[in-house]
Parts: C-alpha cells; sequence; structure tokens
C-alpha cells in the first residue's frame, strides 16, 4: 500500500478512520475475513503460514465464493459526517480473490441504517485491480454519515479510505459556546507545512491527546536553510480566537525550543500563499517536554475573523495537538 504521503487525496482527512469514530456496522457476508479489518489504521500485512478453521488467514474483509445471484456488501458509519472527494479501496495481498468491480453508496442517518434507507450512487460501478490500491475521484458535493461499500461479485478488499472534508452541524453547539475551530471533526484541515518526515500534519488536529510520540506532526532536524518549520490550518469556519492550547504530549527529546501562532482571513475557496497576510496571535513563546501549554491572555487581535492559522516551530521538532478556541463569526452577527 502507498505511503499516506504519496497518495492523490493526501490533504484530505479519511472519515471513516477509526480514531474519528468510523466503525463497519454490518455485512452480508464475512466468512474468511472480518469487516471491521477494512478500517485498521495501518498498512495491510500477508502471513504466508497463517490459517484459521475456515481458511487463509487474510487482513481485510472476504466474503465466501458466492454461488447465487447478486453482490456482497459492507455498511460503514463514518467517523465525520462530510463530503467525500476520493477512495481507496485496497485489494493489497487480495491477488486471486479480488473482487471484479465495486461500488459506493451514501446515506445520511442519525440511526444505523436499515431496510428502509434510501442511499444514494456516489461511485458507480468500477473495476478494481488485484493486490493494488485502487483510487476513485468522487464528484458529489453532498455530505454523508454512512456509506455502503459494494463488491462484485464477492471477494476481498483490505483496505477502504474515504477521504473528504467534514461537516459540522454547528447548531450542535450552545449560543455564545466556543468551539475548536482547527479540530478536525469541526471542519479543520492541515493545507500545507514545511516538513512531515516522521509524522503525518493532519495528527495535530485528531480527537483527543496523543496516545504516544507517532501520533503527532514532527518534522526531521533541521540543518540550516529556512529559520522554522510551519504549518497551515484551514479553520473548520471563520471566527474569531479567543484562546489556543499547544500539546507536545510524547515529545521529550524532540519538541520545539518554542513557538508563534499567526492568523489570515481569506475569501471562500482561496488558498494562502506568498502574498497571504499574517497577523500575530501569540507572540514567540517558549515549550516544554511532554505537556499542555494554555494561552488566553496573551492571545493577540482578539475578536477579529480569520479563516487559517500558521504554527510556527523554532527551530524543529514535535507538537501532539493544537487547539484554537473562538466564536464563529455568523454567531456574532456578520
Amino acid at each position: 500500500m502507498q505511503q499516506q504521503n504519496d497518495h492523490p487525496y493526501k490533504t484530505w482527512i479519511d472519515l471513516a478512520a477509526q480514531r474519528l469514530g468510523g466503525q463497519a456496522l454490518q455485512c452480508s457476508d464475512d466468512f474468511f475475513a472480518e469487516m471491521e479489518n477494512l478500517l485498521k489504521p495501518a498498512a495491510p500485512v500477508f502471513i504466508d503460514d497463517k490459517y484459521t478453521d475456515r481458511g487463509k488467514w487474510m487482513d481485510g474483509w472476504e466474503s465466501r465464493r458466492k454461488r447465487v445471484v447478486g453482490h456482497d456488501w459492507c455498511v460503514i458509519k463514518l467517523g465525520a459526517k462530510g463530503i467525500i472527494h476520493g477512495v481507496n479501496v485496497c485489494t493489497r495481498f487480495f491477488a486471486g480473490n479480488a473482487p471484479q468491480s465495486v461500488s459506493i453508496e451514501g446515506c445520511v442517518s442519525e440511526i444505523a441504517p436499515n431496510d428502509s434507507t434510501e442511499w444514494q450512487p456516489i461511485l458507480i460501478q468500477s473495476n478494481v485491480n488485484p493486490d493494488s490500491d485502487n483510487y476513485f475521484g468522487i464528484e458529489s458535493q453532498e455530505a454523508f454519515t454512512h456509506i455502503r461499500l459494494n463488491i462484485f461479485p464477492d471477494g476481498g478488499v483490505a483496505r477502504l479510505r474515504v477521504y473528504g472534508e467534514p461537516v459540522i452541524d454547528w447548531d450542535w453547539f450552545l449560543p455564545g459556546e466556543p468551539i475548536d475551530l482547527a479540530y478536525v471533526k469541526n471542519g479543520g484541515r492541515p493545507m500545507a507545512c514545511s516538513d512531515m518526515f516522521f509524522s503525518n500534519m493532519e495528527n495535530l488536529i485528531m480527537p483527543n491527546r496523543g496516545k504516544d510520540m507517532g501520533d503527532g506532526w514532527e518534522t526531521k532536524r533541521r540543518r540550516g536553510g529556512r529559520e522554522c518549520d510551519w504549518i497551515i490550518v484551514k479553520l473548520g469556519a471563520k471566527g474569531s480566537i479567543e484562546k489556543v492550547l499547544v500539546d507536545t504530549a510524547h515529545f521529550k527529546g524532540n519538541y520545539p525550543e518554542s513557538f508563534t501562532l499567526e492568523a489570515a482571513c481569506l475569501e471562500p475557496h482561496q488558498s494562502p500563499d506568498e502574498n497571504t497576510e499574517w497577523h500575530e496571535v501569540i507572540g514567540r513563546e517558549k515549550l516544554t517536554a511532554d505537556s499542555e501549554h494554555f494561552y488566553r491572555h496573551n492571545i493577540q487581535n482578539k475578536g477579529q475573523h480569520f479563516t487559517h492559522v500558521r504554527l510556527n516551530i523554532f527551530p524543529d521538532g514535535g507538537v501532539s495537538r493544537l487547539r484554537v478556541y473562538g466564536f464563529l463569526a455568523e454567531k456574532e452577527g456578520e
């Protein structure tokens, strides 16, 4: 399977990721290998001499050979409701037992889908290659909570990745409640960074505290060149910045010496570039190892509205999480 940094949808979030709450709910058949394997975060593996009482052990979802008319399917609850831009139906190690083709449908439901659920096509029936990554672009602009992967007629799929942008129901929040505008489930998305040699930039805005040093954003040791490393995060919505959390959990010998935080206000669909005007939100502050760092009283430009933030770390190192709390511009009469 390709490294996460190499796939064509690397700037989007895997909406079906287990750490967001993605879950395989039900399937037509998983006789040889359980449906839960589809959403495992790790790349699939193959163990040559491993068997179960049902046959060859496979690291994926695999149905038995279908001897009746029809096809197999699996229903996935997305970890975050969102607009899907691309998928990877990975058939790695399913060389002689991959499906011939697949399709994907979606729905919006507050409960687990059932026989009365109305499904909408997302990906028309398309051929897949065995033992391969199979990437498909998705053109729908609708947001979905669940998808159904159909495989024709049967076979095995190692992993399913569903890349897109979370769409939050802002009515869930109470009037005047501060919101983490950078949080992945609130629509935050990393746009670019100077380096992510050791771990992916999307970790910075994931749920909970990092579970280990690999669950954060970490750059390689900088040997000259640029003054600092940086990451740009698109906020889930335009809003003010009232308090900030920078967490260096598990980074003990490789945390940044210090950081600054800047913000910009861009038009919809506009991306930051060399001409973007950045405003200082937090001046240069020291960081310590394996700690949460809270900032409220020293926030600059409070009340001003922003769409993007840029975290600069000096000179390099690792940060586990970034939280940017503020108020929605729309709720303030803008």
